[in-house]
C-alpha cells in the first residue's frame, strides 16, 4: 500500500509545534515593521481605481505609519508618493479619492504637482537655501503587475517586483480579471495579530464547522469531509492551493433562491458551471469564460472545482471560483489589532434579474465573512492568555505554516536577498 508523503514533508517543514510569539509580542511586530514591511513589496490598489490623468487615491500602511498617495500621471503612468508636506511633515492630501491638477498643503499652501514635484512655497524668500528641486512629496518604488499596484518603501528596492514575485509571478501572468473596475469591499478592524485574520483564510478544514449553513454543504463531500486542498504550491515566500468541493450538491428547497439566481447569460439562467461556483458568483458568463481560459485558474481542471487561493506574501491573498475573483488584505495596526480589507468583484447590473442575484449574492457574502473573522477575535484571545505552548498544525494547514516559516525567516534574515534565498 503506497501512502502519499504528507505535504508539509514534501515541502521540507518541520512538523511540531509552532510558537505563538509572532501573534503576540510587541517586539516581534517592531522587526516585522522593520524587516517584513519596509522592505516587502506590497499591494496597495489596482490600477481601474485611478483610470484617468490625475485621478488618485489614498493608500494606508498603518504598521509603518505610512500614507500614499497613488496617482495616474499625465502620460498614462502610474506613481505614488508618501503623503507628507516636505515643509514641516503635514499631511497634503485630504481626500480618499479624486481628480485634481495639482495637492497643496492646508498648513502653509505649499502646492505640488501630480507628479509630486513643488510647484511653489508660500514667502519663498524668507527660507535659507531651499533646493524646489529636493523639495516634492518623497516618492516611492511603484511597479504594476497584471494591474495590481505595488510599492517598496525601501529608499532603492533590494530586488525588482519581477524578482519579488519569482515563480509565482510568471506562473500566474496574464490572468483576465474581470469586472475589476466594479468591486464590492468590506472592511473591518479586528483586535487580533494581522496573521490570526489570514489564517482564518487560509485553509478548508475549518468549513465543516463554521459554514455549515452557509457554504459547508456546497463544499465538503462525502468523500472529502474536511476540505483536503487537491494541490499546494510554495514558490519563495508566496504559496498557493486549489480545492475542490462536492460534485452533488443540489440546494435545498429552503434555499431555492440560489436556484434562481445561477450564472446568467443575456438574462437567461444557463444552469450551473459547477454545483459549488453556481451559488457563490453573481456574474455574467462571457466575461466568466475569458476569465477561466487561463490555465492557472483551476489549473487541475477540477470538475467540481471551488477556489484557488493565492498568498502574495506578506499580507496579500487574491483567489479565484468559477464567479470570478476577490482579495483579501489584512493591514498590521499593532500586534493585536489588524484591518482587514475585502473586495469582491462583480459587473454592473444591467437587468432587474441581475440585480435580484447580485443582492443575493452580497447578503451571502456577508454572512459567510462575518462567519470568519467572527471568530478571529476568539483565537487571537486564546494565543494571549498563555495556555499554549503552541500551536498545533495538521498537513492541511501547510499553507498556515509556510507562512509562519516565511515570517520568520524576513525577520531573522539581514538582507532581502537572504529572506528570499531557498
Amino acid at each position: 500500500m503506497n501512502v502519499a508523503t504528507p505535504v508539509t514533508v514534501a515541502a521540507g517543514m518541520m512538523t511540531g509545534l509552532m510558537s505563538t510569539e509572532p501573534y503576540t509580542s510587541p517586539e516581534y511586530f517592531q522587526l516585522e515593521r522593520e524587516r517584513i514591511f519596509r522592505r516587502c513589496w506590497l499591494v496597495l490598489c489596482r490600477v481601474e481605481e485611478i483610470p484617468s490623468p490625475r485621478d488618485f487615491v489614498l493608500k494606508d500602511v498603518e504598521i509603518c505609519h505610512a500614507q500614499f498617495v497613488v496617482a495616474r500621471q499625465k502620460d498614462g503612468s502610474i506613481r505614488a508618493f508618501h503623503n507628507v508636506c516636505a515643509h514641516r511633515g503635514n499631511r497634503v492630501v485630504l481626500r480618499r479619492k479624486g481628480n485634481a491638477p495639482a495637492f497643496v498643503c492646508n498648513y502653509h499652501s505649499w502646492s505640488y504637482g501630480i507628479d509630486g514635484a513643488l510647484r511653489a512655497a508660500t514667502d519663498r524668500e524668507s527660507f535659507f537655501d531651499i533646493d524646489e528641486k529636493k523639495c516634492g512629496l518623497r516618492n516611492v518604488a511603484t511597479d504594476v503587475w497584471n494591474g495590481f499596484v505595488f510599492v517598496n518603501l525601501e529608499r532603492e528596492p533590494s530586488v525588482s517586483l519581477k524578482e519579488f514575485l519569482g515563480a509565482m509571478g510568471e506562473r500566474m501572468d496574464g490572468i483576465y480579471f474581470p469586472f475589476a473596475s466594479t468591486p464590492l469591499v468590506m472592511e473591518a478592524t479586528l483586535e487580533s495579530n494581522w496573521k490570526t485574520v489570514a489564517d482564518a483564510f487560509s485553509e478548508g478544514y475549518h468549513v465543516t464547522s463554521i459554514h455549515p449553513q452557509t457554504i459547508g454543504e456546497s463544499v465538503v463531500s462525502e468523500g472529502n469531509r474536511w476540505s483536503h486542498p487537491d494541490a499546494f504550491r510554495f514558490e519563495g515566500p508566496h504559496h498557493s492551493f486549489s480545492l475542490s468541493g462536492n460534485l452533488n450538491y443540489v440546494p435545498p428547497p429552503r434555499t431555492v433562491e440560489q436556484m434562481t439566481t445561477a450564472h446568467m447569460k443575456g438574462g437567461d439562467t444557463e444552469g450551473m458551471l459547477s454545483t459549488t461556483g453556481n451559488v457563490f458568483a453573481a456574474s455574467d458568463m462571457d466575461e466568466i469564460n475569458r476569465f477561466m481560459d487561463h490555465p492557472q485558474v483551476n489549473p487541475l481542471k477540477s470538475p467540481s472545482y471551488v477556489n484557488d487561493l493565492t498568498m502574495v506574501f506578506p499580507n496579500f491573498h487574491f483567489d479565484f471560483s468559477p464567479g470570478g475573483f476577490w482579495t483579501h488584505q489584512f493591514w498590521p495596526i499593532s500586534p493585536t489589532r489588524t484591518r482587514w480589507e475585502s473586495r469582491w468583484y462583480v459587473p454592473p447590473a444591467r437587468t432587474l434579474r441581475e440585480r435580484f442575484q447580485q443582492e443575493h449574492y452580497i447578503a451571502r457574502l456577508a454572512e459567510i465573512m462575518l462567519e470568519d473573522i467572527g471568530n478571529t477575535e476568539r483565537v487571537q484571545l486564546g494565543m494571549q492568555s498563555g495556555a499554549l505552548d503552541g500551536i498545533r498544525l495538521q498537513d492541511n494547514e501547510a499553507i498556515i505554516r509556510h507562512q509562519l516559516i516565511q515570517v520568520d525567516k524576513w525577520v531573522q534574515a539581514a538582507s532581502v536577498a537572504e529572506a528570499l534565498a531557498e
